[in-house]
């Protein structure tokens, strides 16, 4: 199909073809969720982490006589009803990674593409370069797009510039082509691709 190009100006730039197979599709929620807890998995570092009874620093000796106290019968301090005790079935230290097969997250890319064109939220921009490091002058320039929340993939190598410039913005974050995820895409009102990250991804799928 084909798009419209603008530049950061906002004015056309002529056209752009996107492929049906990348930006045409019918978006699941489903496979976009699975995609979304595994990559939010894959964040958690799992080093939580608390101390049984094994771990205090209390010691094990028995409490008092087992008969003849009228009190229940007890062991150990260290037994989590007790105050100071070990916790019992506390966090700890694990990895919370599970599988998912790598089809299905190029499927969900194409499905987040797919859903950013359909919901009207893509722009295509010509060139992301600017001609200095300026937050102001891009804040502006961004605000005329009506971008006040947007993640802006770039091509290969990222204007040093623009980068510099787009850094300090709130709610705009700007990555390289090869950093272009689900999550991000969906946390983010809309989406900002260069005419060089649409190439890519056309050729990264074909």
């Amino acid at each position: 199909m084909e798009y419209n190009v603008k530049t950061l100006e906002g004015k056309d730039a002529g056209k752009v073809s996107l492929s049906d197979e990348i930006f045409g599709l019918d978006p699941r929620e489903d496979i976009l969720a699975r995609m979304v807890r595994w990559q939010l998995a894959k964040k958690q570092q799992g080093t939580h982490k608390t101390k049984g009874r094994a771990e205090v620093s209390r010691t094990g000796a028995k409490m008092y006589k087992q008969k003849g106290t009228g009190r229940a019968r007890h062991h150990s301090a260290r037994a989590p009803q007790f105050r100071g005790g070990g916790k019992a079935h506390g966090p700890v230290v694990r990895s919370h990674e599970h599988d998912l097969p790598k089809k299905v997250r190029a499927l969900a890319l194409r499905h987040a593409l797919s859903a950013k064109l359909k919901a009207e939220e893509l722009i295509v921009i010509d060139n992301l370069v600017a001609a200095e490091a300026k937050t102001k002058a891009l804040a502006g320039t961004f605000a005329s797009l009506g971008l006040t929340n947007a993640l802006v993939i770039g091509g290969a190598e990222l204007d040093n510039n623009f980068k510099l410039a787009a850094q300090n913005i709130p709610n705009i974050d700007v990555l390289p082509v090869q950093g272009i995820n689900v999550y991000d895409i969906l946390r983010r009102g809309k989406l900002v691709l260069s005419k060089a990250a649409v190439e890519a991804l056309e050729e990264r799928f074909k």
